[in-house]
């Protein structure tokens, strides 16, 4: 079966894939407006203000990335919970050249307004509060190596996820991402 997609649709994920590679100050309604091939007036109509396009898109973004991140396995050891979690940040990059969207607009905060600046924090605290979690857990395993309580060790791992995916961009190679889980598995 085939689904199409609406105007407002292709709106909003033209949006996400722009700023995932350029940022919040790197597009707009005339960059959305040929590719999605509608008047900048239309994509007006459904955003009136590009702020509100990219709360929206922040709002799109968190949901499938978080219910992803909630969709594995509760009852797999830590270890492979965060290799599981790894993998999925390196779907991020697409073909090498995106960053995580809230990171992307973490680099922007000075030009965000205060509502998409919330956003972005609640979408990190999200992440972090669920790497805390599988870090208290590998910790009791044994599994994972947590050297400070583990919502530290959290924000410091996440980080480092963001910051891989900056690098990762930069030389082209995943490895970087693979290295930073690396950092936190005791090996057998």
């Amino acid at each position: 079966m085939e689904t199409t997609t609406t105007v407002r649709e292709q709106i909003l994920d033209h949006a996400v894939t722009l700023i995932m590679l350029r940022g919040y100050n790197g597009f707009s309604y005339r960059d959305l407006s040929s590719l999605v091939g509608v008047k900048t007036s239309s994509i007006h109509y459904y955003f009136p203000s590009k702020d509100d396009l990219v709360l929206e898109a922040v709002n799109q973004y968190s949901k499938e990335v978080l219910n992803a991140v909630h969709a594995i396995d509760a009852s797999l050891p830590a270890d492979a919970k965060l290799s599981r979690y790894t993998k999925m940040f390196g779907r991020t990059l697409g073909d090498g050249d995106q960053i995580c969207l809230c990171g992307m607009l973490a680099a922007d905060i000075e030009s965000l307004p205060e509502n998409v600046r919330q956003a972005v924090q609640a979408f990190f605290k999200a992440n972090e509060n669920w790497l805390a979690q599988v870090l208290a857990q590998g910790a009791q395993e044994k599994t994972l190596t947590v050297n400070s309580k583990p919502e530290n060790a959290a924000r410091a791992l996440y980080a480092a996820f963001q910051g891989s995916v900056l690098a990762s961009r930069l030389f082209h190679t995943r490895a970087r991402l693979e290295d930073v889980e690396a950092s936190v598995r005791i090996t057998r």
